[in-house]
């Protein structure tokens, strides 16, 4: 996680979320693949490249749902993407949610921090009990590995949960966060010198409300915060929310869909003449302009 933050200071707090579904490809360029996971697979690391050249974003994040849905095909595209943009530089992020208990919370662990699906970071659900947390820290107290705790999400039906009152006060999402706090306590003697603790949490830029009391109450926890973007989460709360231990801000559809909705190219989409590289020189447009109102907006938080 120290990477990361050390990732986001340098080069711009943006996440670029490679949740890409083989529909966002253009059926003009989709064809000249063998099939669409190769598209992705292209399409993916076109904005890789285009990312890494001018630096404007902390790391990646790759949602694994839209790789399974492609079948085996597709899970050997997930892989090939995890390394593309871990031999690019950056840090990515694996959106895979695990959360099980005993053996089977190893063996996600083994999945995803080692062999063919190697990645940096991965998004963990704690509601079958922290216990299931326990294989992913060894992990990140062994191998410099980090998690993502979901805590407070971006989606309107986060409230059918995390927002429930707890009968000895507080809400379910505050007995996550006190949790998140007490391991960063536990390992702060193993992590001495780092900024954050490699234990993170999810936390969601859709929610005015919750946003400086979430800040104030886990300064040592760095954030990934999704919402940003095509999920209409705002720029000025990202600002409140990547103060002290600081965060990175997702977005996916905003930047690998920006094409669709780029002024400069819609002659060509009507004309179905698009490339590869139109697509990532519009991905990387947004990467640019999200960094610049991101960085503007935590500048202004402070």
């Amino acid at each position: 996680m120290q990477k990361l933050l050390e990732a986001a200071k340098k080069n711009g707090p943006l996440c670029v979320g490679l949740d890409t579904d083989a529909s966002y490809v253009p059926e003009s360029i989709a064809k000249k693949f063998s099939s669409p996971a190769q598209a992705v697979l292209a399409y993916n690391k076109a904005i890789i490249e285009r990312v890494k050249a001018e630096q404007c974003a902390a790391c990646f994040k790759v949602q694994a749902a839209y790789y399974e849905a492609m079948g085996l095909e597709g899970m050997d595209v997930y892989a090939k993407t995890l390394r593309a943009v871990r031999d690019a530089g950056f840090v990515c992020i694996s959106d895979v949610k695990r959360g099980d208990i005993a053996a089977s919370a190893q063996a996600y662990a083994r999945a995803h921090f080692a062999g063919d699906f190697e990645t940096d970071i991965i998004t963990v659900n704690p509601y079958m009990g922290f216990e299931t947390l326990e294989p992913f820290i060894e992990y990140c107290k062994s191998a410099g590995k980090g998690i993502f705790v979901l805590l407070r999400t971006s989606n309107p039906g986060a409230a059918d949960i995390e927002q429930k009152e707890l009968k000895e006060g507080g809400r379910v999402l505050d007995g996550v966060g006190a949790q998140l706090n007490k391991i960063k306590a536990e390992t702060d003697s193993i992590f001495a010198g780092q900024e954050c603790s490699p234990v993170g949490a999810v936390v969601g830029c859709t929610h005015q409300a919750d946003a400086a009391a979430i800040r104030a109450a886990y300064p040592g926890i760095f954030f990934l915060i999704p919402g940003y973007g095509a999920q209409g989460g705002a720029a000025d709360i990202c600002g409140t929310l990547l103060q002290k231990a600081g965060g990175t801000v997702n977005s996916s559809r905003g930047i690998i869909c920006a094409w669709k909705k780029d002024a400069a190219l819609q002659e060509k989409s009507a004309a179905a003449s698009l490339t590869i590289d139109d697509i990532a020189d519009s991905a990387l447009r947004a990467c640019l302009a999200a960094k610049t109102e991101l960085t503007s907006f935590k500048e202004a938080s402070k």
